[in-house]
């Protein structure tokens, strides 16, 4: 029989075995995607085992905070932990917004563990064609 084994996968649960959960004052790091669709700027957290009750967005100027808490699932008084690798606590993540980002009208959405933020690109940002107009001639500047 042929065993595999990696000894880094072994030094990473045991890292996060001894790491402390996050804290209001010092939360860990969520996973996230940001990318531009069309006119929009999305942003997709993963928050697996959070309630979207447990999660907070605030916008101040173009800083954007998303705070979310995975809390442990109430048991029974008869059950005996075996393994436990998903972390608990909280979750934090901060990023700045441009300025050609509309922040009046950001849409949240959460579903399957995902928290998805549609960011519209604000009017002033878009490309538009700046039309030429034409003079009736050179005109003197008397001075």
């Amino acid at each position: 029989m042929l065993m595999r084994t990696d000894p880094f996968r072994e030094l990473d649960r045991l890292a996060q075995q001894l790491m402390v959960p996050g804290t209001w004052s010092k939360p860990s790091a969520m996973p996230m995607d940001a990318y531009r669709e069309g006119d929009e700027y999305v942003v997709a957290f993963d928050l697996p085992g959070v309630t979207a009750d447990a999660i907070d967005i605030d916008v101040e100027r173009n800083m954007l905070t998303v705070k979310a808490e995975r809390r442990p699932v109430a048991k029974a008084d008869d059950v005996q932990m075996e393994l436990s690798e998903r972390p608990l606590g909280i979750f934090s993540r901060q990023i700045v917004l441009a300025d050609t980002l509309d922040t009046e009208h950001i849409q949240a959405d959460y579903a399957a563990g995902v928290l998805t933020l549609r960011i519209p690109i604000a009017e002033r940002a878009k490309p538009r064609k700046i039309s030429i107009g034409v003079g009736s001639g050179s005109k003197e500047i008397a001075g």
